[in-house]
């Protein structure tokens, strides 16, 4: 066989679809965000302002968390040592672990390398702690989550984004004796929609189910603390288990779990994911230690953000640009075309040294490619309208449908 060839042919199908996602080589500027340095091929440097980091606030430029880096490499060195089971638990970690599960009002938490392994180390392993578990899984859920429910092999249920009556119909047709979980997110990150977090715990609650929320795209972003939607909504209490990041709004790196302490246990006792992994590093932790603490006290950071994404939303609906439907955050604009998406991400950065990734398939279903804008605190009204203008030039440059049509 001629091994060789088969590579180059999926690289080629990737490529003739339209969707072969070349990396902008950028530096980030300390002190400066959301500013970078961008190097482009020819070996050059230009200065970007970056549109789409999922370090929502900066944080990870903000110097508490910088200087909680610097002293814990100065005190402690480099790596962790090892898997946890072995030699590699530190007191950050524990620290940590203590401050996510106060942040959470749970009596356990559980640190893994990144928000992808946590949910498929813990998902993949409750059917051996609930043996004959069905999941019932947001077909909209990310790519971790539903990993980590194939890989725990255990029956599974998809029901449609958001749909309670059809989760309702799902959770009604199983077997009353069987254990049973809901798992699904807050903030779905591509669209910007927001489940009905209250609703899915009243079925859950009926149904005997346990609940799984991944908050990733919430924590450190919505409730006066920063826990996430379901702290914003009052209904924290009610999730069985949390699940979160490090690396989005907390500006560093990692994932984790939050729930009551025996089910912490069992799962740190159960999840290969957790076992035989190599844990975070020394410095990382006491940068996110950092981080969470000071984002839980400083509700006015997530108010500005959020003000940001209000003003971009309303800027580009002004400017007859097809900004699809959020009530979060995120703010995606429709291309509906994956080269399209691809030429208007591309002159952005070259042209108007604006960077924003083009999202395509499979991050998203083929026909609703986009643009996906994160407005931080940092991206002032200049910054705005230097985006609105470069966007409404290049829709009409190359003929991309607007809110009321196409331009020509």
């Amino acid at each position: 066989m001629d091994y060789k060839a088969a590579f180059r042919t999926a690289i080629d199908q990737v490529k003739s679809e339209g969707r072969y996602r070349v990396f902008a080589d950028l530096k980030r500027y300390r002190g400066e965000f959301p500013r970078a340095s961008w190097t482009r091929a020819d070996g050059g440097r230009s200065d970007v302002v970056v549109w789409c980091s999922n370090d929502y606030v900066g944080q990870g430029q903000n110097p508490v968390v910088l200087e909680a880096m610097h002293r814990a490499i100065d005190e402690t060195g480099s790596g962790s040592g090892g898997t946890r089971n072995i030699s590699g638990t530190t007191h950050y970690h524990v620290e940590l672990e203590g401050e996510l599960a106060s942040l959470h009002g749970k009596t356990g938490a559980l640190l893994f390398t990144s928000g992808y392994v946590a949910n498929e180390a813990a998902l993949s392993t409750l059917n051996k702690i609930l043996p004959g578990l069905i999941i019932f899984s947001d077909e909209l859920n990310h790519a971790s989550m539903i990993a980590g429910i194939r890989n725990g092999r255990c029956e599974y249920k998809v029901f449609r984004h958001n749909d309670l009556e059809h989760l309702e119909q799902l959770l009604a047709a199983a077997p009353a004796d069987a254990p049973k979980l809901v798992a699904f997110e807050s903030v779905y990150s591509m669209d910007g929609d927001i489940a009905d977090i209250a609703g899915t715990i009243a079925l859950a609650k009926t149904y005997g189910a346990l609940t799984y929320l991944d908050e990733v795209h919430a924590v450190g972003l919505y409730g006066l603390h920063g826990a996430g939607v379901a702290e914003r909504d009052g209904v924290m209490a009610d999730i069985d288990i949390i699940e979160g990041t490090l690396g989005k709004a907390f500006g560093v790196m990692g994932g984790y779990i939050a729930a009551d302490a025996e089910i912490i246990d069992a799962i740190r006792s159960y999840a290969a994911g957790f076992i035989f992994t190599t844990s975070l590093p020394p410095a990382l932790t006491a940068g996110a230690l950092a981080s969470v603490r000071w984002l839980r006290e400083h509700n006015e950071v997530r108010v500005r953000h959020q003000e940001r994404a209000e003003t971009l939303k309303r800027r580009l609906k002004d400017a007859g640009l097809p900004v699809m439907p959020s009530v979060s955050h995120i703010v995606p604009v429709l291309v509906a075309d994956p080269v399209h998406c691809k030429m208007i991400s591309d002159m952005l950065l070259t042209d108007h040294g604006v960077y924003v990734q083009p999202i395509n398939y499979p991050t998203v279903p083929r026909g609703t490619e986009r643009l996906r804008f994160t407005p931080t605190p940092f991206h002032t009204d200049a910054m705005l309208d230097d985006l609105v203008g470069a966007l409404d030039a290049l829709w009409s440059r190359c003929n991309v449908k607007r809110l009321g049509g196409y331009a020509a």
